[in-house]
């Protein structure tokens, strides 16, 4: 929780700091709507998009429940050859070399996330439950296909795909928290790029994840940015899984890679349907490089993945 959280939202009417996850899922349980405008109780970690929220008058929560105080979300650790991720880890923290051996595209991610007072703020749960489209972290999650535990109400717990949340078909219900993610461990390469409009660091226009899974001789490609959601081109993952020597060198000719960029491209950033004449509408040129960068980005993370 950011030490100017409780000051920058004007109209809250209280702040709580729980030191457990069951007691702040109890906090916003127990606060009542002020009015319709203004929710219950939010959640607050780093507050960078909250508190964005708040001084630009779109949000007037009735009371704030901090995170900061809640050890037990703020770390990681082993679990039957997952790890478990503590919502409240930041992006810093994530960003270390010892996270960064454990799950790399996550890392990368994380340092990409914007300046060090952004990533020392900013948790991963906060990104997840923002959902938005250029949340560095979310393709990784998506390609990784990661498993939200959900804290509820009497110390319940649940258990959902980060891909179902992150497309509306599960949402988190009253008095629900992110507790942790869990993502499986690989042991196998890594990679997340992005594209800026800027050069450092920036929101991203276009973003890819991409992770091998040697144990099901898998290829997993998530694409962000482009779309409310993380992009999986199944067909491309499926395709190109295909052609990868899992029990040799694992590498491939520099035409299979730019193909690759291609199917994912073409998947992620579809071609406009025929006129009602049956010709071919063109891409505007701002969808074509759009294109183009998806396809770079795509085959680049295949070939450094595979070197």
């Amino acid at each position: 929780m950011t030490t100017h959280a409780p000051r920058a939202a004007q109209g809250a009417q209280s702040v709580t700091l729980p030191a457990t996850l069951d007691e702040a899922v109890a906090a916003l349980a127990a606060a009542p709507a002020a009015a319709p405008v203004a929710p219950a109780a939010v959640p607050v970690a780093g507050g960078t998009d909250l508190m964005s929220s708040v001084n630009a008058g779109l949000l007037r929560p009735a009371a704030l429940v901090g995170l900061g105080r809640i050890n037990e979300i703020r770390g990681w650790q082993y679990q039957d050859g997952h790890g478990l991720l503590g919502a409240g880890l930041t992006h810093a923290r994530m960003g270390r070399p010892d996270f960064a051996a454990l799950i790399p595209a996550l890392a990368a991610a994380a340092r990409a996330a914007g300046p060090p007072q952004i990533r020392n703020a900013g948790t991963l749960g906060g990104n997840i439950a923002s959902a938005a489209p250029t949340g560095d972290s979310l393709p990784v999650l998506a390609a990784l296909e990661a498993v939200l535990i959900i804290a509820g109400p009497g110390g319940a717990r649940r258990e959902i795909p980060v891909s179902h949340l992150l497309a509306g078909m599960e949402m988190l219900a009253p008095g629900e928290l992110i507790g942790y993610v869990r993502v499986p461990l690989l042991h196998a390469p890594q990679v997340f790029l992005k594209a800026t409009g800027r050069t450092g660091p920036g929101r991203a226009t276009a973003s890819v994840a991409l992770v091998l899974d040697p144990a099901r001789r898998g290829v997993r490609c998530a694409v962000g940015a482009i779309a409310p959601m993380p992009l999986r081109p199944l067909e491309a993952e499926q395709w190109v899984a295909g052609l990868i020597d899992w029990d040799g060198e694992r590498g491939l000719v520099p035409e299979a890679l730019t193909a690759f960029g291609e199917y994912v491209a073409a998947a992620c950033v579809p071609d406009h349907p025929p006129a009602e004449d049956g010709t071919a509408q063109p891409l505007p040129p701002a969808v074509l490089h759009l294109r183009r960068t998806v396809a770079a980005l795509a085959r680049r993370a295949l070939g450094r993945a595979l070197s």
